[in-house]
């Protein structure tokens, strides 16, 4: 959301008019302010990672096309936050007729109600009050689930029925969500799990642009853009949506996940970096965010992990928090800085990981998420790991455990003790260091970590468990 400007001086219906302001629909709007954007050669997503050449183009022709959008893909995938970026498309200050009866946000050029139009037939340009709407407001979105007829679209209000007011006129109306998104943008987050009778209600809308509500004769036009998102596995299943809406659709937009590991880390780094300063900051080698996001890669891949339901960023990011929470803590009790993340940190992720992942039933025989969890880790610090012994050549350090070297590791060990205890392994280990060049001895236990689970997920050498620590051997 953009911080708001100034709010314009204008504020009557004449000055309005002597400004030259003219009135423009919601989709003209956003299409002539995107063009301005394009041919300026403004980023039009900032902060959208992955999506340069699938979904944004798609969405740059959809808002040209003047078209309602349904945002198509499982869920972490942006959708929610592309269709609240579409407001930085409309005009920073919108005006309107300030009346405090008017239901809606009124077009002082062009009303749609009853009201509106009276109190521009009957009072001088001067005396009609203007204020100012900013774009920032003029985006509203709701879920599904428990929506009825009345929260979106609208219902006669029985208490002004009581008070005099007749059921034909649209005084009698208490309006949903949606009429009062006049000149906005409306959001239906999971549109599949609407209720038919609210789907019925909104492909009028789309299709015809007006109100109906119980079937009462009070109709009057909507300028509004509407957004929808949903799960394919729902969408797609025949009685979910109903065939009008899906037909009055103008463009569905599919999103997916990010297309390989780089860009999930850009994703990563993006979204929780501000987490890493502060009075205790934290360091985080550029292996340990591939290992972060590659096991969220592996759960996407899990043939124990339901596919449908997917496995979203917000996995990668609660699990890399909780990582780095684990480093810190660590930095803060042992008096060491920075506060560099290690394999053994990824110990505490069960907290931030388990209830994100929806296991196949039919895939886990019987695996509980915890089982799943741990192979799903194991296999993705392998998949890192075996970059970096191609890179690198690692691989020749798991021969010193042949000769009966033992390292003990662990979340709460002091970086120190690491490398007290590698003095005597020989000057091979130099390899480890390669991996994230480095003399600060927070980061060179991190490598060794790191190097040391890799030979374990490649069977060079073994390994055994206690609380809060682990001991690597032959």
């Amino acid at each position: 959301m953009s911080t708001p400007s100034e709010v314009p001086s204008i504020s009557n219906l004449s000055e309005l008019r002597q400004s030259g302001w003219k009135s423009k629909t919601v989709k003209h709007e956003l299409r002539d302010n995107f063009l301005v954007a394009l041919q300026a050669g403004d980023e039009l997503f900032p902060g959208i990672v992955g999506y340069d050449d699938t979904v944004i183009p798609e969405i740059n022709l959809a808002i040209l096309a003047g078209h309602d959008m349904l945002f198509l893909g499982e869920k972490g995938q942006a959708k929610s936050r592309i269709m609240r970026m579409l407001v930085r498309f409309l005009d920073e200050w919108t005006p309107y007729i300030d009346h405090p009866e008017l239901p809606v946000h009124e077009d002082p050029m062009d009303p749609i109600t009853a009201l509106g139009k009276g109190l521009v037939k009957e009072l001088p340009e001067d005396q009609i009050k203007i204020s100012w709407w900013h774009r920032n407001d003029r985006y509203s979105e709701r879920l599904s689930p428990g929506t009825k007829f009345a929260d979106i679209i609208g219902e006669i209000d029985p208490g002004k029925l009581t008070s005099g007011v007749s059921m034909n006129a649209e005084a009698a109306l208490a309006f949903g969500l949606i009429p009062r998104m006049h000149r906005g943008i409306f959001a239906m987050n999971e549109l599949p799990e609407l209720d038919d009778l609210v789907q019925v209600g909104l492909f009028n809308i789309l299709e015809e642009r007006d109100v109906q509500i119980r079937g009462y004769p009070i109709k009057f036009d909507l300028d509004v853009m509407i957004l929808f998102s949903a799960n394919p596995s729902t969408y797609n299943r025949s009685g979910k949506v109903i065939p009008q809406l899906k037909d009055r659709i103008g463009s569905i937009i599919q999103t997916h996940y990010p297309s390989d590991r780089d860009q999930g880390i850009a994703i990563l780094q993006q979204e929780a970096n501000d987490d890493l300063g502060g009075p205790f900051p934290v360091q985080v080698p550029y292996f340990m965010y591939e290992v972060v996001e590659e096991i969220t890669n592996q759960a996407r891949r899990s043939k124990f992990i339901d596919h449908q339901s997917g496995v979203s960023a917000r996995f990668s990011l609660a699990n890399f928090r909780t990582m780095v929470a684990s480093a810190r803590q660590r930095s803060v009790v042992l008096g060491e800085s920075p506060a560099v993340p290690r394999i053994s940190d990824l110990g505490h992720i069960y907290s931030s990981a388990l209830g994100k992942l929806e296991l196949d039933l039919m895939g886990s025989h019987q695996m509980s998420e915890r089982q799943v969890l741990d192979a799903v880790v194991a296999e993705a610090i392998q998949v890192v790991f075996q970059k970096y012994v191609e890179q690198h050549g690692t691989a020749e350090i798991g021969e010193i455990f042949k000769k009966g070297v033992r390292v003990e590791v662990g979340d709460m060990l002091p970086s120190s003790v690491y490398a007290e205890r590698l003095k005597r392994v020989p000057p091979v280990w130099e390899k480890a260091f390669e991996v994230n060049a480095s003399a600060s001895e927070p980061v060179r236990a991190s490598c060794v970590e790191f190097v040391l689970a890799g030979l374990y997920s490649m069977d060079h050498i073994s390994r055994s468990q206690r609380h809060g620590s682990i001991e690597y051997e032959i």
